[in-house]
C-alpha cells in the first residue's frame, strides 16, 4: 500500500507497545554482564568474532542467537535446549512484574541514545504503523523463525525509530535519574544501562503517546518480517502477536546512519575495475583510508560514487554513464530511489556489470565494519565495495510512500546490545 501523505498522527492505530517480564541474567552467575552481551545475531558476521564471543563467556547470547550445530534443526534444538537449561539453573530469570524497559547506550565521543523496550503489537505494511524501508532475504527470514518456534522467545529487540518528543520521552527522562537495573560497558567503548518501567501511570504516558506515531524499523527488517510470519502462523490473539523492539525518539536521540558495505568473493579488483571502462569514471587514490573516505564523501555529494579496495589501494568510482543508468535501472520508482547508490549497485553494477547474484552468500558478504571489509577483501584477493550512508529524512521519506531501498542498504545505530532482556512468550 503506498502511504505517501500518512502522516504519523493519522495512523489508524498507531504503535501499541506492551510491558512484558523481561528475561535477564543473573549477575552472580555470570562471569559479568558484559562478557554475555553481543552485538545483534547479523552483525557478528566473522568465525572469530563468533569464537570470541563464545569465548567470553560459557553464557554468552551468542549461543542463542547463533547456534552452532551442524543441521539447522539441531541447532534450533540446541538453542532451545541452552534456553530451557539456563532457565532451570537461574542463568536467565524472569523478572516479578511486567515492564516496559528504559535502555541506555553511550560512548566516549559524546553519543547518548535512550529509548523504551517492550512488546510492540505485530503489524502489516497496510496499516502503514511500523514502516520498513528495505526487502528481506527469504532465506533469512526462514531461519530466525525456526530458530523463535524452537526457542519460542525473541532473543533480542530490533531497532525502531519515531519522531515524537512528547510524553513518552517525559517518562524516559524522569526515570533515567533513577538507580538502573543493570549498568554495563562492553568492550567496543559502550556503556548501558536498563531501567524497568511499572507506574501505571508511566506506563499509561507511553503507550498514549505511542498510539499517536508510527515507526521506521532502524535495524532488524528480518526480524520484523519474521514476526510477521509467526503471527499468521498462530491464531489470534497468541503471543506471536506481539515481538521485541526498541524504540527510540529521534526527536531526542538522532540515531547515527552508516553505510553496509560488499565484499565480492572471488573477484579481484582488476577484474572488477575492467568491467568498468567507458562507464564509470575510475581514480586510484594511494590515500589512507579515512582520507579516502573523505574523498567518497565529497563524490557523493555530486552523484553516485563508491569505492573499490582489496589491492592495496583505493579507487574511487563514480560519473556513471546516464545511459547506463537510464538502461538498467527500473523507471517506475521515485526519483529518490533512481538516484541512491545501493540502487545503482545492485541494478547495474552487480546485476549488469559485475554479474553478481545479490543474494548468494557464496558470491557476496554484506559487512558493517568498514576497516574489516577492507581487511578481508585484501587478505582473501577479493573486491571490497564501500559506500556513502543515505541520510535519514531519505530513508524514511521512501518508506513512508511505501518504496523500498535496495537490501542491507543502511546501518542505523548505535544497535542495541543483545543480551540485556530477553522475552520469553510462554511467561
Amino acid at each position: 500500500m503506498n502511504t505517501a501523505g500518512h502522516s504519523e498522527a493519522t495512523a489508524r492505530r498507531g504503535l501499541e507497545l506492551t510491558p512484558f517480564r523481561g528475561l535477564r541474567y543473573d549477575p552472580d552467575r555470570v562471569g559479568s554482564l558484559a562478557s554475555v552481551t553481543s552485538p545483534p545475531y547479523d552483525v557478528v558476521v566473522r568465525p572469530d568474532g563468533l569464537h570470541h564471543l563464545q569465548s567470553a563467556d560459557p553464557h554468552n547470547i551468542v549461543r542463542l542467537i547463533l547456534p552452532q550445530a551442524g543441521t539447522p534443526d539441531a541447532r534450533n534444538e540446541q538453542a532451545a535446549d541452552t534456553l530451557r537449561r539456563w532457565l532451570a539453573e537461574g542463568v536467565l530469570a524472569p523478572d516479578p512484574h511486567p515492564a516496559l524497559y528504559v535502555y541506555e547506550q553511550r560512548d566516549g565521543d559524546g553519543m547518548l541514545q535512550r529509548g523504551v523496550i517492550g512488546a510492540l503489537r505485530v503489524s502489516g505494511p497496510d496499516e502503514g504503523v511500523v514502516l520498513p524501508h528495505e526487502d528481506v532475504m527469504p532465506p533469512v527470514v526462514a531461519d530466525r523463525a525456526a530458530l523463535m518456534r524452537a526457542t519460542r522467545a525473541n532473543l533480542e529487540p530490533l531497532l525502531l525509530t519515531y519522531h515524537g518528543d512528547g510524553r513518552a520521552a517525559e517518562v524516559v527522562e524522569r526515570t533515567v535519574v533513577r538507580p538502573p537495573l543493570l549498568a554495563t560497558t562492553t568492550e567496543d567503548g559502550f556503556h548501558h544501562r536498563l531501567w524497568s518501567v511499572t507506574d501505571p501511570a508511566d506506563l499509561a504516558g507511553i503507550q498514549s503517546d505511542l498510539a499517536q506515531h508510527q515507526a521506521l524499523i532502524a535495524d532488524g527488517h528480518h526480524r520484523w518480517a519474521t514476526y510477521l510470519r509467526l503471527r499468521a502462523e498462530h491464531p489470534s490473539p497468541s503471543p506471536w502477536d506481539h515481538g521485541l523492539v526498541l524504540l527510540v525518539d529521534t526527536a531526542r536521540y538522532p540515531l547515527r546512519v552508516r553505510a553496509i558495505h560488499r565484499l565480492l568473493h572471488g573477484m579481484p579488483v582488476g577484474a572488477a575495475l575492467a568491467a568498468l571502462t567507458g562507464l564509470f569514471r575510475v581514480r586510484r587514490l594511494d590515500v589512507p583510508l579515512p582520507k579516502a573516505q573523505e574523498v567518497l564523501a565529497d563524490a557523493a555529494g555530486a552523484g553516485n560514487a563508491f569505492l573499490l579496495a582489496g589491492d592495496g589501494a583505493f579507487h574511487l568510482v563514480d560519473r556513471p554513464d546516464p545511459a547506463l543508468l537510464d538502461r538498467t535501472i527500473p523507471a517506475d520508482r521515485p526519483a529518490a530511489w533512481r538516484s541512491l547508490d545501493a540502487t545503482v549497485l545492485h541494478a547495474t553494477l552487480l546485476e549488469h556489470v559485475w554479474h553478481v547474484p545479490e543474494d548468494s552468500p557464496a558470491h557476496i558478504a554484506y559487512i558493517h565494519d568498514t576497516a574489516a571489509t577492507v581487511a578481508k577483501a585484501e587478505q582473501d584477493g577479493s573486491t571490497a565495495v564501500l559506500l556513502h550512508p543515505v541520510r535519514e529524512e531519505v530513508v524514511r521519506e521512501l518508506a513512508r510512500q511505501g518504496v523500498k531501498m535496495p537490501r542491507k542498504s543502511t546501518s542505523f545505530g548505535p544497535k542495541p546490545a543483545s543480551g540485556l532482556v530477553l522475552r520469553a512468550l510462554e511467561i
